[in-house]
């Protein structure tokens, strides 16, 4: 059976609206206490986790799995990765028109636009001597392990479908996100976790911007490939515990009722909510007895917990960076991470001196203990923000939203390392040298995981959706 055909059997078990809203509506708790009791359940869920449609590589696959830490928000790479001497220069002068005639602008428009120069020295890291900021001495010590793109581009200049083009190919809300597809592309070897989770961090020195579910949803897939939140502090999932004065003998007779009900009705009215419903019960009980283990990190050791520079439980984007590492080893297939407040329309310096101190030491911590287990060469982690930031100020000591021109940089999985990739234009406006879009980073990164871009679609409206929509192009220059 070919992908599509497979696709559509799946979708016209799953089809109702009710079943959707059934899937997503069940609480994790209830399920789970019925298979504490029968272990034996552990091995029937395994047995039934979706295996893929992509069931022959197109290619040899590099990456198993994907980390993609999103900066939300919008960094600026003036002040990261692309270091721009001549705008320092011309700090305090008109813009030159001639690199804004015509061009997108966002807040700016119709304004006074004024050069504004990066806000830190830059210094040089790594065998190659790569100049990225200051800010970013951890980053820099492992900057040969990492392909750093400075050509960047992306269609959207506003936060929110700026965020949907770069998770969905889209800017229009309801297609599938890079985890749904790769999910539903090649499942997962995870047994009791999902294959797609997610993680969010707030941080300081910014304007936090909301993130939507729908940035993790399945879209036009079915439900069952969209992202689940684990929160990092708190209940990771709500209601995962039992109420007090609720046993698990109590809870299982409870459940084992329910669920004969529901076996038996589903005989008669043959309602794909009530099986759909029934399958998600097992899943839920996995979760129920996976998502503790693997939200306790106290078992990591200190030497781990100081690598990461986290505590346990303090819900950071370093110990969400942990996290990640453990979800990796437990084999869910994409981990995205949002970690927010890189929106600096005012106080970019202060902004980024705050993430740096955020994020730099996760960063290198997440490579080095990959690498350590020797997980970095089939990992992909992609650090990338939905867009950059203007060359030109905002409001005196900020940038506005920037999208022709940016920095992101990806690490093993099968990318190069110690590459510096593209360039944009003196002043940091434009990606003039090997631009890079969205739909190539999304082509570049199914490759990577052994997927020709153009043959991961479903039937949608008559048409094949796929992640890249109708462009793309994976750049074997960044391959390794």
């Amino acid at each position: 059976m070919n992908p599509a055909d497979e696709f559509r059997q799946f979708h016209r078990q799953q089809q109702t609206r009710r079943t959707f809203l059934g899937r997503t509506s069940q609480g994790i708790g209830a399920l789970a206490l019925a298979s504490l009791l029968k272990p034996d359940l552990l091995a029937a869920a395994a047995a039934d986790r979706w295996p893929g449609v992509v069931t022959t590589p197109h290619f040899p696959a590099r990456a198993k799995r994907v980390i993609w830490l999103t900066m939300a928000g919008g960094p600026s790479h003036l002040e990261t990765f692309d270091p721009k001497p001549k705008l320092g220069e011309m700090h305090g002068q008109p813009m030159p028109e001639s690199f804004t005639r015509g061009k997108q602008i966002a807040q700016l428009q119709g304004q006074k636009l004024v050069c504004y120069g990066p806000r830190f020295p830059f210094k040089r890291f790594g065998k190659a001597e790569t100049e990225i900021c200051e800010l970013f001495p951890h980053i820099g010590s492992v900057l040969d392990r990492i392909c750093l793109v400075r050509s960047m581009t992306t269609e959207a200049i506003n936060h929110d479908p700026a965020h949907m083009f770069m998770n969905t190919g889209s800017q229009i809300a309801g297609r599938p996100s890079m985890g749904s597809w790769l999910t539903y592309g090649l499942g997962t070897e995870a047994a009791d976790l999902p294959g797609f989770v997610v993680l969010t961090s707030l941080g300081r020195g910014g304007q936090n911007q909301p993130i939507a579910a729908r940035q993790w949803a399945a879209g036009i897939l079915p439900s069952r490939f969209q992202g689940v939140h684990l929160r990092g502090k708190g209940d990771p999932v709500l209601y995962l515990g039992n109420p007090p004065g609720v046993t698990r003998d109590r809870q299982h007779r409870v459940v084992e009722a329910v669920n004969q009900l529901n076996r038996q009705h589903d005989a008669v009215v043959d309602d794909p909510e009530i099986a759909t419903r029934i399958a998600q019960y097992e899943m839920a009980f996995l979760m129920q007895a996976s998502v503790p283990e693997l939200m306790d990190v106290s078992r990591e050791g200190k030497s781990v917990l100081d690598l990461y520079g986290c505590q346990p439980g303090d819900g950071s984007f370093a110990a969400n960076c942990l996290l990640a590492r453990r979800l990796a080893e437990r084999g869910v297939r994409f981990i995205q991470l949002y970690h927010k407040d890189w929106d600096h329309h005012g106080g970019v310096k202060q902004g980024v001196e705050f993430k740096a101190q955020e994020i730099d030491r996760a960063c290198m911590a997440l490579i080095t203990d990959l690498e350590q287990r020797d997980m970095l060469k089939d990992t992909l982690i992609v650090w990338a923000g939905e867009f950059g930031r203007t060359p030109m100020s905002q409001g005196g000591d900020g940038r506005d939203h920037h999208n022709a021109g940016f920095s992101i940089w990806m690490a093993g999985g099968g990318v190069r390392p110690g590459l510096v990739y593209g360039a944009t234009d003196e002043l940091g406006y434009s990606a003039v040298e090997n631009p890079i879009d969205v739909h190539d980073l999304h082509a570049t990164m199914l490759r990577l995981l052994g997927i020709e871009h153009t043959r991961l679609s479903v039937k949608f409206q008559g048409l094949d959706a796929r992640l890249t929509g109708i462009a793309g192009k994976a750049i074997t220059d960044l391959i390794a």
